[in-house]
Formats: structure tokens, sequence, C-alpha cells
């Protein structure tokens, strides 16, 4: 895969993917999905009609769950109430973007040709993005990137623990893949910015 590109008289950006790595973006898309709704809170009973309608029953601690821990941080660090109201208000709201930014994903590439399951390894799938849905992608890709790396234990400088993993360890091919997204992330955005 070369990345994505922008051709000179569009404003559109885009990107071929192998069947492989287009299924493998939509499974960790899905997987996310998956992750922010299982652990969404629970519909309102408020008896107040205007908290019913705006829904201001999330969660007023940080998630158990590390991965939604580093995608949704306290906001006031060092005030756990500030930060547990600011969560009750904000945070089903985060939750949704961030799911329908990887739905997003999970659409562009079944829209391009993805077949829904697993089959012709050979088969190319021709992305094309406007700008509206590029930036969808962006973050995304940004949310894709900050899961694998909490779930690896990915920290500033460790390349050469990551790089001294031999070929068949897990880990290490965990982490190709979360090189991999910044690559993709790090083209859309200058194909988005060129």
């Amino acid at each position: 895969m070369t990345g994505f590109v922008r051709h000179r008289r569009s404003k559109h950006v885009f990107a071929t993917f192998t069947a492989f790595e287009a299924d493998l973006v939509r499974s960790l898309a899905a997987q996310l999905v998956e992750l922010l709704r299982n652990e969404a809170a629970a519909p309102s009973s408020a008896g107040d009609p205007l908290e019913a309608l705006l829904d201001f029953t999330g969660p007023t601690t940080a998630p158990d769950d590390p991965v939604l821990a580093r995608l949704f941080p306290d906001a006031y660090r060092g005030d756990d109430e500030a930060a547990g109201e600011f969560r009750r208000f904000t945070e089903g709201t985060l939750r949704d973007g961030k799911a329908r930014a990887a739905a997003t994903v999970i659409d562009t590439l079944e829209d391009a040709g993805l077949p829904a399951e697993p089959g012709d390894e050979e088969l190319m799938i021709d992305v094309e993005l406007d700008r509206e849905t590029a930036e969808v992608w962006m973050r995304a890709l940004t949310d894709l990137r900050l899961a694998l790396a909490t779930r690896l234990g990915v920290e500033e400088g460790d390349e050469d623990y990551w790089y001294s993993l031999p070929d068949e360890d897990p880990r290490g091919q965990a982490h190709r893949i979360y090189e991999w997204l910044g690559f993709l992330q790090e083209t859309l955005v200058h194909a988005v910015t060129a």
C-alpha cells in the first residue's frame, strides 16, 4: 500500500487497499465500536424532562478499561467532582462520536467493495474520501492507534524493544499494525493538507 494521495485537480483523497488490509482496518474499527457501545451508560430514567431530553446520565467516574480511560481522560485532574460532572455531561456524546467515526470507516470500506466475508486476497479496494469523510477517518485512525498503543503498552522511546521482538511474536505483529495505522494517518493528513 502506498497510503493516501490526492490527485492534482481533485478535492478528494484516494487509497488502494488489499482485501486483507481493508478487512484488517474494518475489523479494528468494528472492535472499537463494540468496545465503545458495550461500555455505554444505561438510558436515562430521570424525572426532569429537560435532563431526559438532553440525556445527562453519563458516567461520573473514569472507565475501568485502560483503552476507554485513554480515549476519555479526566478533564479536571485533581478535582474528582468537577471531572465527574464534566464526564456526566460529555462522555455519552463523545462515545457516540467516536463510534460513528469508526462506523464511517467500516461503511466506506464496504461501499468501496470490501466483501462482508474474507475471501479473495487478490482483490483491491479503491477508497475515495471527500474532505469531511477524510477528517472522520483521521479521528478514527487516532482512536484506533490509541487503543492499540494502550493494549500493547507502547511508550515513547521504546522502539528498540518492539524491533527486537521475533517476527512470529504476536506483540511485534500488533505493533507493526499500530505503526501501519500511523503511516495511514500520516499519508491521509498529508494528502488532505497538500
